[in-house]
């Protein structure tokens, strides 16, 4: 039976929250460090978030690697501690589905077991399929629970897609957002004017993933004449890597945010330069310099130095800090200290750590 979303869910996917892409915490071993990991969970609940999204690229595709099989317990991890919180809230568990439709399939059904709300459903590493078949492919995940759409990157494995898949995607029934996280204004703007276009532009909530471009993006109003009618649609959300770490602090951003576009019909020109601090703290910890490559490491490093984790280690040993990446993020600590949550993380650690 197909799973679908509480009215309260549905109502907090389309009104915007913060999603945080959870990492995976590691023992000196490369073992799953369960303490930290639930800490980390406890973190996100705690500062606010209104969701998290487990089995991600932050928390390493490698968990689904025989030699780890780690998937199913990081996913029930999170769902513990979710269920542990006793949230008089809602709360949106969005898990991280990917391969081809055999092992998305079972990636969902393990999911949907485990309690979780939507599938974010990547489309990375199967440069083999046509258009038309990932379509099919999001069809099958569609039949076992929501998803979420999720546009990545193509200098990180994604690939570009056309305006027309994007707008046949918008017309899946139980896709219930799209992430758009391809770093680039013309293909975001794609999957807007895609939905904007198809018949459920009521029912599709548009998220950004373009940790590039955070403050922009929600702040930005998307207006198209269609079929001689004008539409408008906003980015209500974010699903970020970037809102892995700060992120007390990037919950007050994004309440900030919300506060001036329900206030304000203009924007001041702070907006524009808190844009640029959030991108170059984004650079720091993403390592754009070196083609992404310690993007994974630099989120650790952050979530290390607070305590959060215990070192900065990944399943595999490639994945480090880049040379300079450590400079780079005690220069944007220096920068911008009103970007960090080191407090607020001070002040929690041990209940966290409990």
């Amino acid at each position: 039976m197909c799973k679908k979303l509480s009215g309260k869910k549905i109502k907090l996917l389309r009104e915007g929250t913060v999603l945080p892409a959870h990492p995976l915490a590691l023992d000196q071993n490369r073992k799953l460090n369960e303490k930290h990991q639930r800490a980390l969970t406890r973190y996100y609940i705690d500062s606010g978030a209104g969701g998290v999204a487990v089995g991600v690229h932050s928390t390493q595709f490698e968990i689904r690697d025989p030699r780890f099989n780690l998937y199913e317990t990081v996913l029930r991890l999170a769902a513990e501690e979710t269920e542990r919180a006793l949230l008089r809230r809602p709360f949106l568990k969005i898990a991280g589905v990917c391969g081809p439709v055999e092992q998305a399939v079972n990636e969902a059904i393990t999911a949907s077991a485990l309690g979780y709300d939507m599938a974010l459903l990547s489309m990375g590493g199967l440069g083999g399929l046509s258009e038309e078949q990932l379509l099919d492919r999001t069809r099958s995940i569609t039949k076992i629970m929501p998803v979420f759409g999720f546009y990545l990157q193509p200098s990180v494995g994604g690939r570009v897609f056309s305006y027309d898949f994007w707008k046949e995607f918008a017309e899946i029934p139980n896709v219930l957002a799209v992430k758009t996280a391809p770093f680039n204004r013309y293909y975001t703007l794609d999957v807007v004017r895609a939905v904007c276009s198809s018949s459920r532009i009521d029912d599709i909530s548009i998220y950004t993933g373009n940790d590039d471009n955070i403050v922009i993006d929600l702040l930005t109003t998307y207006r198209f004449v269609i079929n001689g009618k004008t539409i408008e649609k906003n980015i209500v959300g974010g699903l970020l890597g970037h809102w892995a770490v700060w992120t007390k602090k990037a919950v007050e951003l994004f309440e900030a945010i919300k506060a001036h576009q329900k206030n304000s019909s203009s924007i001041d020109s702070e907006w524009l330069t808190l844009n640029v601090q959030v991108t170059d703290a984004n650079a720091a910890f993403f390592d754009p310099a070196h083609q992404f490559k310690g993007c994974l490491s630099g989120i650790h490093e952050v979530l290390f130095r607070q305590g959060l984790m215990e070192n900065i280690l990944c399943l595999s040993d490639r994945e480090q800090l880049s040379p300079g990446q450590s400079e780079e993020i005690d220069r944007i600590y220096k920068a911008y200290p009103n970007l960090n949550d080191d407090e607020f993380v001070k002040e929690n650690l041990a209940k966290w750590l409990e």
